[in-house]
This record gives structure tokens, sequence and C-alpha cells, in this order.
């Protein structure tokens, strides 16, 4: 259902409450996004959910919603798991928003930040916890919470938390929640893992898509540049001299991002940078930096692909293409958000454009090409020897299982679950020990993934 239908819409008849419904109006939600129309009913009715959307859709608040509805009816806790720390903060300061002076208190469980007030949030019994996987099994281990009192559970970007090697920490937390729960999962991808999952540990859920996988925003303007690596800095800030506003910088390596950022304040920009070489509090003052304005130019690695939520972002610039093919549609989706155009701009050196073309093949969109003097080029059409990526250790994988990438033709939006479909309608703080296990296919969850990432790489974000 396109964002346009739903201008003539509201929130009312979607199973709300009258105080949550006051809370919506004062902070100003006014027209509900496809995946929130479509979700909030079903979920505050008590069903389980599994939402298919791109990035950018408005899946916070389609969760948020029955969440706070159902914990202030039933004397139950609520779960929200994410992948990332950027994402776990942003999420738990929504639900502070929506629960307003109603007196459910929140509790935000994440690495990288000090775990004593943590465990002081965790004592206080709060209604909703916001967490990490792998900073919650801690707490779990230590004693400080059990999820025996766990009545509704949310994993959201359920395919990045695999995807960085969460595996065994969602299998040991799935197998400690009571049977006897509500449970929505909210996914950009349909990978067999997760199709797994809802099928293991959901009862009957209700799919909801609204854009196939891959879907990227329609009013985000889309270019590729082919330009030797040496010659990337310069095209760089020409292309900062050229855009006035905002702007997102994507980076393959934490290496890189510093390089980069150091590079942009030389030219006199306001900058900082988001890599896992950073603290917590410095993850967050970059973040608010950027949020309020206080830089115009944020450099981050993929940490942040599905971690940030900054309005009126004018161009997110891939300076390196990503490992993971998907995680292109998550960078870009930065900008463009609720109905609002973008730019998106990707630097790819000459030997790249098998990548661009798989990425084509993802999207459904030929992508305008440009020389690095700005000529328009050809469009890069399908390459001899096959699609796989040559053996360079690249992630552009094709064929085979059916892990992160691996689909046919990259867009095939195909589902693979065997639980009922019943309607056919249209954010860190992992430990390395973890994402080990979860390569290994020791667990049922990343048992039918490849190998995402080494363990360089996850280590090097």
């Amino acid at each position: 259902m396109p964002r346009e239908e739903l201008e003539q819409q509201d929130f009312n008849g979607l199973g709300i409450t009258p105080g949550l419904l006051k809370r919506l109006q004062a902070l100003k939600f006014v027209h509900p996004t496809p995946i929130q129309y479509k979700a909030i009913p079903v979920a505050t009715a008590g069903e389980d959910v599994v939402g298919i959307a791109q990035t950018g859709s408005g899946k916070t608040l389609a969760f948020s919603i029955p969440v706070l509805q159902h914990v202030s009816s039933t004397k139950t806790m609520g779960l929200i798991l994410l992948p990332t720390r950027e994402l776990a903060v942003q999420v738990e300061e929504t639900i502070r928003k929506l629960a307003g002076t109603s007196g459910l208190r929140t509790a935000i469980v994440i690495g990288g930040a000090n775990p004593r007030p943590q465990i002081r949030q965790l004592r206080a019994k709060p209604h909703v916890i916001v967490a990490t996987p792998g900073r919650l099994i801690d707490h779990i281990e230590q004693g400080n919470i059990h999820l025996s009192n766990i009545g509704i559970l949310v994993l959201d970007e359920a395919d990045r938390m695999l995807d960085m090697g969460f595996a065994p920490q969602l299998e040991r937390i799935l197998q400690g929640v009571p049977t006897d729960r509500q449970t929505m999962l909210f996914s950009a991808t349909m990978p067999k893992a997760i199709a797994d999952i809802a099928q293991k540990y959901m009862k009957k859920p209700l799919r909801i898509e609204v854009a196939k996988p891959g879907t990227t925003a329609d009013k985000i303007d889309q270019e590729v540049f082919i330009v030797h690596k040496d010659d990337k800095m310069a095209l760089m800030e020409r292309l900062l001299k050229e855009y006035k506003g905002t702007v997102l910088i994507f980076s393959r390596t934490k290496h890189g991002a510093k390089k980069i950022a150091r590079a942009v304040r030389l030219l006199g920009h306001t900058a900082d940078e988001i890599h896992s070489n950073r603290t917590q509090s410095q993850r967050q003052s970059a973040l608010k930096g950027f949020t309020t304005g206080k830089y115009r130019i944020l450099v981050a690695t993929d940490i942040a692909s599905r971690g940030i939520d900054v309005k009126d972002i004018e161009l997110v610039l891939n300076f390196d293409l990503p490992d993971q093919l998907e995680d292109y549609v998550h960078r870009i989706g930065r900008t463009g958000r609720a109905g609002q155009s973008g730019k998106a701009i990707s630097f790819a050196c000459p030997d790249q454009k098998r990548e661009i073309y798989q990425i084509q093949q993802l999207i459904n969109v030929t992508l305008p090409i440009k020389s690095s003097s700005g000529e328009v080029m050809d469009p890069i059409k399908p390459l001899s020897g096959g699609q796989s990526r040559s053996s360079g250790g690249g992630q552009y994988r094709r064929g085979g299982s059916a892990g992160r990438g691996s689909r046919p033709q990259g867009r095939s939006g195909g589902y693979t679950g065997n639980y009922p479909k019943r309607s056919s309608s249209g954010s860190q703080g992992g430990r390395s020990q973890g994402r080990s296990q979860g390569r290994s296919g020791g667990s049922g969850l990343g048992a039918s993934r490849p190998q995402r990432r080494s363990a360089t790489r996850s280590a090097d974000r």
C-alpha cells in the first residue's frame, strides 16, 4: 500500500487505547505508515506477527504500541531485542516517549556501556526491556534478570542479528522465555533462517509484507561513480561542495572511517565518526551531534546502516561498497525516510562492476553510472563468467543455501517458511564468542546460513 494512500488514514480504528492515541497526537504522529497500519491491529489483538518491511518504514512504532498496551493490561514484561546499540537506544527513547506519564518503566541493556546502571534498572522491575542479545545473556548468567515473566517478545532487524552471529544467544533467549507469549518478528529480508525461527518459536503468525526484500524507497535518487581507489578522496571533496545539507558517509572498515573523518575535517567540515573502535558514549555523542546539527557529516561503518534514524539527511555516500549485498539497501535507506526525497551516491572501483550488477539485481533498478569526472557511462550489464564474485574473499554470494544474499537473482522475494501464510498483504553489544559460535553452524538458527563474515571482518565493524 503506497504511503500516499495512508494520508487519508489516522490511528483511530487500529485497536489503540485512548490513552496511547492521545500520546500519539501529542507527539504529532498523525498518519500511520503501511507497516503500522497493517501490523498494529493484528498485534493489539494479541496475535503473532512477522513483518517484512524496508528500512525507514516505521517498524518501531508498529511494535512499540502493541508492547505498551500488552504490558499495561497484564502483569507480564515486554522484551525487545535489537542487533545494535544505536538502534536499541533509539527504540528505548521511543518507548519512553510513548509511555509518557503512564508510570511504565523501561530498562536498556546494551554492550559497551557501564552495566551497573543497567542492573539498577533491572532491579526496579521494568515493564519493558530493550536489549542487544549479548549483553542480555550476560545479565541472565549473572542472575540480574529472569525471562520467566516475559509476555510479549519482539525481534527487530532479525536478519541483521543472525548476520552478526547472534544465533546462539537468540536460541538461548527463545528457549528461556515462556511459550505462552505473544511474539512479533520484524525483518527487512526473509532468508530461510528467519522462516525457521517463525516456524519453531511462533504461533501461526500473520505475515505482513509491505515491500519485497531489496525494495528501496521510491524517492531516493541513486547513482554510481566508477572511480579508482586513489581518486576517491578528491571526488568526495567535490561532492561535499556540491551538496550543502547533512551527509552520511559509509566506510567498509573502522580504519577507513577514521581516515575519511579526518580528511573531511581537514577540508573544513564539521564531522564525527561511528565505528567499533569508539566507546558507546563517543558513538552516542557523535550521533547526537549529527542529529542536532553540530556535525554536518557523519562517517560510519555498517554498524550504523540500520541504527541511524535522523531526519532530512540529504546525501548518503557509499565511499566503499558494502561487504554484504543487502546492506546497500539499509545504507541508502538512511535518506529518503518517511516519504521524503533523498540522494544516494556510491563509489565503485573499475573491478567492482560485478558487485554493481548484483546490487541492481537485488533492487531491480538499473543504476545510472558516471565516470569520476561526472561523464555519463553505459549502464552495467550482465558479465560473462557467472554471477559469483571472483575469489577474493568477497561476500556477494549466489545460489546454494538460503543465507543472506544467496537468493537467485537477489530479488525473488520468495517465502520459504512452512507456517501458514494467512495474509498476502503486500540497530550491537554482541560478544566475539557469540559471533564465532553463530558461524560454526552449531545452532539451529544459524546452521542454514553460509559463512557470513570472517571474524576479522566482524571485529572491524
